[in-house]
């Protein structure tokens, strides 16, 4: 497993069964739990337990395993070796593989299934192999997910909490009480989606598969941390502290108000306004995964050459960028540019289908060409040739 492959991901409609997406996001989104029968009819899931035991083996893919054992829950985190998985018990585990779409094609294809929701809120695919008995316990997430078996058969227990302590001294954040409202087996192709806050236990009632689609909901403090970080890397104060009209002090430990006016002149500049702010989610959302290392081409092909494969195979966006846009600038992977007078729709199209055809980018202009000629070589794209 790759990577990033150059064909082009298979399409996945929208896995709602006979719901369309309004109806969905004004009924259940953020609302009320939703049960989906055949929500992708026979499918089973494009990875094997052989396929996930190799993701949990590599160094640059987040894996862990949950064991229960009675009342005692161990964590593991990965690498693990093949040897290790192998030898897992018969019963009562659970192994979970996180960010499968920034490393495989069919866990990007399954994802961007969901593009009836922004890109900038989707946040990954976890893909979980239990063994029967199976699970990480009663839990609640903070972000709305879907829960897609693939195959074997996987119990549901879910609904919102009176209580939601959790139980001490557990390396899992397990709730101390769970008071289930709805109890459901999922098969293969049927999916379960939980707004935030509604707690969920789910058992293998075999050795099974299931894919968490994830979404980013940050809080606060999370938020503004970040922002705050931003106009750190803006600012560009002009001056240093002076204080030429300086008097003999009788209170040399204090503070006094000229002082404080003084460091406020100085700090009146670090203001923002909605601009500011636009080009912080933008560059705040599109930044890539602290894990994601982008491979340059070595040696990268010089610019004539890659024009040429890019107007005879066209190109697409490594599995790990983020290229997202507003009315003002395009995103990638944290950088913000000022859309170019001409291309936009070339560009929006890139961003939204994640890959260009080759009749796309016929003639297109030096400015544009030189801008995907750096994505090329920075990692971000890809040519199909």
């Amino acid at each position: 497993m790759t990577p990033c492959t150059l064909d082009p991901p298979p399409r996945v409609s929208a896995p709602l069964g006979n719901l369309d997406p309004h109806g969905f996001l004004r009924r259940y989104w953020h609302k009320r739990p939703l049960l989906v029968r055949q929500a992708i009819p026979g499918f089973s899931g494009p990875f094997s337990a052989r396929d996930l035991f190799e993701l949990a083996a590599r160094d640059d893919v987040e894996s862990r395993i949950v064991i229960r054992d009675g009342s005692k829950w161990t964590l593991e985190h990965g690498p693990f070796r093949r040897s290790h998985l192998r030898a897992m018990p018969s019963r009562n585990w659970t192994l979970l593989v996180q960010g499968v779409n920034r490393v495989s094609a069919d866990g990007d294809a399954l994802l961007r299934g969901f593009a009836f929701l922004p890109y900038a809120r989707l946040d990954d695919l976890m893909v979980s192999y239990a063994a029967p008995g199976g699970g990480v316990g009663p839990h609640l997430d903070s972000y709305d997910v879907f829960l897609l078996q693939g195959f074997g058969r996987r119990r549901w227990q879910y609904g919102r909490q009176k209580s939601v302590a959790l139980k001490p001294r557990l390396p899992l954040k397990i709730l101390r009480q769970f008071d289930p409202e709805r109890d459901d087996t999922l098969g293969p192709g049927d999916m379960l989606y939980l707004p935030p806050h509604v707690a969920h236990d789910g058992v293998a009632r075999e050795a099974c598969t299931t894919y968490s689609i994830g979404f980013r909901a940050p809080d606060g403090n999370e938020l503004g941390a970040a922002f705050l970080d931003f106009l750190r890397d803006e600012l560009d104060l002009a001056g240093r502290y002076e204080d030429a009209d300086l008097a003999p002090v009788r209170a040399p430990a204090m503070i006094d108000r000229a002082m404080q006016q003084r460091f406020a002149r100085m700090l009146k500049p670090v203001s923002w306004n909605g601009a500011t702010i636009a080009r912080f989610i933008g560059c705040w959302l599109s930044e890539p995964k602290p894990d994601a290392v982008f491979e340059p081409p070595s040696p990268p092909t010089p610019q004539s050459v890659f024009l040429r494969r890019l107007m005879k195979h066209g190109a697409r966006l490594d599995l790990r960028t983020q290229l997202l846009y507003d009315t003002t600038h395009v995103y990638i992977n944290g950088f913000a540019l000022a859309w170019p007078a001409t291309d936009r729709g070339m560009l929006r199209s890139l961003a939204n289908d994640r890959a260009i055809a080759a009749s796309a980018v016929d003639g297109v202009p030096a400015r544009t060409a030189a801008l995907l000629y750096n994505w090329y070589r920075d990692g971000y794209l890809h040519t199909g040739a």
